[in-house]
């Protein structure tokens, strides 16, 4: 079986530990283990009935519930898909009609697909591993170019301020920042752009509902952006992107703040742990991050790690080989519960003072 591109896939790890895919500890996909929360799930089962019946093309419900949780958006600004992948094309296919589009790496695997999908024309602005802050784009104001990157980056874990971004704002034609793990921050240091999305019509926001409550399956994302650019999303896609349970899990868990609070307590401790563990280890140095994944640079081949992982105590890691300025001394973690956590530790030290 080929060596998976992406984290999680359990069927690949499965292989390689010679077990069931049950009994993997998945620390390669960045989901939070505390979910599907229970508000989801009953959702679902309400709905059951209306699966003989198309979902309404233009989400307006929908589109009603995710405005309301950016006040004092209106659901015209908002654009539901089928995961934010889905958008993050439409967005590509917008940044392709420009002349240059930069991309800040190390990036997301699927930024590339997009982008090459429509041929764009693409620049890569480095970020310096351990700096907290954009790489310098020494250019003028164009409205020919674009700028596409994610806050807080994935795989590094960086939480940029809105006033380092918003300067690209005001030269750049397009600019699309992916905030799909800005969930993970309580509201009193959420650092999103939502807020001037209606001051610069050249905004795109990305958004990801399945990452924070622990719904990838679903394939659940919005867009927040101008109405006319998400109109013409909407006359490009396929219809019916969204389903009907994806529809009422998302209406369902946007109310539900029992869950959001008991994450934001679970990660700010759950990562003080995994990161003072990591540091600890003989070859392993994390850096700080603010989403709910690590970013780990070892002494010692990842493959290797990965390998010993799986094969001794059933533990997957991701490694870094998808993005290709970090290659194979680079894995990145999950942050999952302290007990879980506690085990990939101690998988990691047995492995390591061998």
């Amino acid at each position: 079986m080929t060596k998976p591109v992406h984290g999680g896939n359990l069927a690949w790890a499965a292989t390689i530990a010679g077990c069931p895919i049950s009994a993997i500890l998945d620390f390669s996909a960045s989901i939070n283990p505390l979910g599907p929360p229970d508000s989801a799930i009953h959702a679902i089962q309400t709905q059951i009935d209306k699966l003989r019946a198309y979902p309404d093309p233009s989400y307006q419900e929908l589109k009603r519930a995710l405005s309301l949780a950016h006040p004092p958006l209106t659901p015209e600004w908002v654009l539901p898909g089928n995961g934010a992948a889905e958008l993050l094309t439409w967005a590509a296919l917008d940044l392709s009609k420009l002349e240059k589009t930069y991309l800040v790496t190390p990036a997301f695997g699927d930024y590339r697909r997009a982008l090459q999908t429509f041929t764009t024309n693409v620049v890569e602005c480095p970020l310096i591993i351990g700096r907290s802050q954009l790489p310098q784009l020494e250019i003028g104001a164009d409205t020919n170019k674009g700028l596409l990157l994610n806050n807080p980056h994935n795989p590094t874990g960086i939480l940029m301020k809105p006033e380092v971004i918003v300067p690209y704002l005001e030269k750049f034609g397009l600019v699309v920042v992916d905030e799909a793990f800005m969930d993970f921050l309580p509201p009193p240091q959420l650092e999103s752009l939502v807020p001037l999305v209606t001051e610069f019509e050249n905004l795109v926001i990305l958004r990801s509902l399945t990452k924070f409550y622990s719904l990838p399956g679903l394939r659940l994302g919005y867009a927040i952006s101008h109405p006319e650019r998400l109109q013409k999303w909407q006359q490009w896609r396929d219809p019916w992107p969204v389903n009907t349970f994806a529809i009422a899990a998302a209406q369902a868990v946007l109310e539900d703040q029992a869950f959001q609070r008991l994450t934001w307590d679970w990660l700010a401790d759950a990562r003080s742990q995994l990161f003072q563990g990591l540091a600890e280890l003989p070859g392993l140095q994390p850096y700080p991050g603010a989403a709910n994944f690590l970013l780990v640079y070892s002494q010692k081949s990842v493959d290797w790690l990965q390998t010993i992982l799986l094969k001794q105590h059933k533990i997957l890691i991701r490694d870094c080989l998808s993005f290709p300025e970090l290659g194979d001394r680079y894995f990145r973690v999950a942050v999952r519960t302290k007990e879980e956590n506690q085990i990939l530790l101690d998988g990691l030290t047995e492995v390591l003072n061998c």
